[in-house]
């Protein structure tokens, strides 16, 4: 699984980020999104960050990516627990 949490200031880049992000993905919270771990869909999820995004980013704008591993323990709790139950970690 990727996790990726943006943090961007503009509202109008955020939504179009936002628009961006989803067509890989689903959100887990606000700006926090869980992708299907896939080597090829991160590869290219990273170039169009650092081609297209980035260039546009201010000093406020932050993006980050977490790859988990295979021994990742997931917990979940409220709402979320409810949320797939299984889940597949490569």
């Amino acid at each position: 699984m990727i996790l990726i949490s943006y943090d961007i200031a503009d509202d109008k880049k955020r939504s179009r980020f936002n628009k961006f992000i989803r067509k890989f993905g689903f959100m887990l919270q606000y700006s926090v999104y869980e992708i299907t771990n896939s080597e090829s869909m991160l590869d290219k999820i990273i170039w169009e960050i650092e081609h297209r995004w980035e260039p546009t980013f201010d000093e406020s704008d932050s993006v980050i990516i977490i790859k988990t591993s295979k021994t990742c323990r997931i917990s979940k709790f409220g709402y979320a627990k409810h949320d797939e139950d299984s889940i597949v970690v490569i």
